[in-house]
């Protein structure tokens, strides 16, 4: 009877926080530019996932933009060349973002650690040079960009509130895909991989197709995350693929907790928080310099993440508890 109310209140506190978070607009008198901070940070909330996802199979990357870029492009020239709704062009640009990242996780799937994470920034670095070559500017638009289909066309009534629903479902239905495979027998196998890839080949399993599986899936998410941010902004440009593009879901999932499911949404709530309320003050510049400050004593001082300070908390007290106890018995 014990471990069913313990599992009952696992979830709980996420479903607490989904039903907050659905509620959140009301809240807030649906004000547009919360709305916006909301919306954005949702898309980061699945951007980071896709990340931290590839690292549940002991890979890395530098280059995440180069797939978060092309599902934008993907997406957005499918839907102005064809006419179709540009929800159903996320996941078409998506579908062609994850065979590229399988095509580049086939080059580099035997690398490991940062010869990886270097060959996928040279990838972002070379596909941002071929989409402002002036070969390729007719399609792309090169440096200028262009206007990109909105998610949600503004002629509907209150189209930024439906946009944020459709974008918050989305959130939810990746969180629940990752951890539906985490848990299944592929997350096993991807365990396995990252904590020894010698005892998992030993033990029957081939690596090779479940990274390229991690990369597939990560390019194909990361993708949509891309799509949906341009559709919002209804503008694309190649800065889209710029460095710290790709450094964002590295510095949201390494705060909230690299390698667990809720670490890339704890730190992408806290980091965007923490980004727009400076900003507020007019710590335009120095927000870089806190955050910085914030991701080096979380590297330090709590290394798992921010996923890990109730732990420690209780760690703590139990101690004091326990040095309590042996004093008075002592």
């Amino acid at each position: 009877m014990i471990p069913w109310i313990n599992q009952r209140r696992r979830y709980l506190l996420p479903a607490f926080v989904l039903i907050i978070t659905a509620l959140l607009p009301l809240f807030l008198g649906f004000n547009q530019y919360y709305l916006t901070v909301l919306i954005l940070m949702l898309v980061f909330i699945i951007y980071a996932s896709a990340w931290n996802f590839l690292t549940f199979s002991g890979q890395g990357s530098l280059g995440h933009a180069a797939f978060f870029g092309l599902g934008g492009y993907f997406s957005a020239l499918i839907a102005i060349k064809s006419g179709i709704p540009f929800i159903i062009a996320v996941f078409a640009g998506a579908c062609i973002t994850a065979g590229i990242g399988i095509l580049i996780g086939m080059t580099c799937v035997r690398l490991r650690e940062w010869f990886l994470a270097m060959v996928t920034f040279g990838f972002a670095v070379i596909i941002q040079t071929l989409v402002v070559i002036s070969q390729l500017s007719d399609i792309t638009g090169g440096w200028d960009g262009y206007a990109v289909p909105k998610l949600i066309p503004s002629s509907v009534t209150g189209s930024i509130l439906v946009e944020y629903y459709c974008i918050f479902t989305m959130a939810v239905a990746s969180l629940l895909f990752f951890h539906l495979l985490l848990k299944s027998k592929i997350g096993l196998a991807l365990a396995a991989i990252r904590e020894n890839e010698v005892e998992a080949k030993a033990s029957g399993i081939n690596p090779v197709p479940f990274k390229l599986f991690a990369f597939g899936i990560s390019a194909f998410v990361t993708a949509i995350a891309g799509a949906l941010e341009v559709s919002h902004f209804g503008y694309i440009s190649p800065e889209i693929f710029g460095t710290d593009i790709s450094f964002w879901p590295i510095i949201y999932s390494i705060t909230g907790g690299l390698g667990t499911l809720a670490g890339p949404v704890i730190g992408t709530v806290v980091i965007s928080l923490l980004w727009e309320g400076l900003n507020a003050l007019g710590l335009t510049y120095e927000r870089f310099i806190v955050i910085g400050v914030l991701l080096i004593l979380t590297i330090i001082f709590l290394p798992k993440g921010l996923v890990s300070l109730p732990g420690r908390i209780r760690q703590r007290k139990q101690e004091k508890k326990a040095r309590q106890v042996k004093e008075k018995t002592g």
